[in-house]
């Protein structure tokens, strides 16, 4: 008979003893984490203090970043705690919130890239209307289905894992994953594996289906349009495209790693790979658009250097 239970606590065993050097790895870790809140701060404050900044586009990447400080917060304070810790073990309701938040950020992630690409289609392919279909209601309503629909659909998983009896409490990560947990349970876990196939479905098919009708369009555009044009559709889209491209090669990476059996690769390589879609988005997307967006650039110097 196998021996179950409800387990209290999960072991994270993919840390391992580095000795002197983890607060060489702390340091370097919190300040990644400095870096992020203050460079995503600065930019929200930007957006929101400059008047000229409150139109459908800037409206989006505030909400973009406002979801990297969220899921920066879910993870880095629970690493730094870790890294100093001899014994890597996380209390399971901890666990199953910091799931909570960590999939939810990357929902949020992929659902507000989705409709900064249908902002951008609008704005190129229909520039004369672009005000009359973007208004400020439809604004809200966009940033308010990009929060709510992922939280709720994460919640049910959670809901749904929460309960399991399990056979182990070994998590082979450095923070707490649900499918982890899930290959962990002891009885038949046919309903979160169908609720994660809808799950997947709805919010990935769904997310990329947008994004390619929005760049089908911008193309189409490009092409039959003038140079000037084609050169606004490049300028603008191409943050967004770069955004898009870096998170989901690390969303693609997390998933094979999940699914499949890496342990051919060094145990640095797939700790890397499993925090990179985590840290790179909150980390570079700052820098991308405030470099890439002149207008943002120009106010960024405004707003914290004055007038000079």
């Amino acid at each position: 008979m196998v021996n179950s239970t409800r387990t209290s606590y999960f072991t994270l065993a993919a840390y391992c003893d580095t000795g002197i050097f983890r607060y060489l790895l702390f340091m370097i870790v919190m300040l990644l984490y400095m870096l992020i809140i203050c460079s995503n701060l600065l930019l929200i404050v930007v957006i929101c203090m400059n008047r000229s900044l409150h139109e459908p586009m800037y409206m989006f990447l505030c909400s973009l970043f406002v979801n990297e400080l969220y899921g920066s917060s879910g993870l880095f304070p629970f690493l730094l705690t870790q890294i100093l810790s001899d014994i890597h073990t996380v209390p399971a309701s901890l666990c199953f919130l910091q799931i909570y938040c960590l999939y939810t950020y990357a929902n949020v992630q992929f659902c507000n890239l989705s409709v900064m690409s249908y902002d951008r289609y609008l704005a190129i392919c229909y520039p004369l209307q672009y005000h009359t279909r973007m208004t400020c209601h439809k604004v809200s309503m966009l940033i308010a289905s990009v929060w709510l629909y992922p939280f709720l659909e994460v919640a049910v998983m959670v809901a749904l894992s929460a309960p399991l009896q399990l056979c182990g409490n070994i998590i082979h990560k450095v923070y707490c994953d649900n499918f982890s947990i899930i290959k962990l349970a002891c009885f038949d876990t046919r309903v979160n594996n169908i609720y994660g196939l809808v799950y997947t479905f709805t919010i990935i098919v769904g997310v990329l289906t947008l994004i390619f009708y929005s760049y089908l369009k911008i193309l189409i555009i490009c092409f039959s349009g003038s140079k000037q044009t084609r050169q606004k559709a490049v300028s603008t889209c191409t943050p967004h495209l770069v955004s898009l491209l870096n998170f989901s090669f690390g969303c693609f990476f997390e998933v094979l790693q999940s699914r499949f059996n890496m342990n051919s690769l060094p145990n640095m390589v797939r700790i890397f790979l499993s925090l990179y879609f985590l840290t790179c988005q909150p980390l570079f997307n700052p820098v991308l658009y405030g470099l890439k967006m002149s207008k943002i650039r120009t106010l960024f110097k405004l707003t914290v250097f004055g007038k000079m």
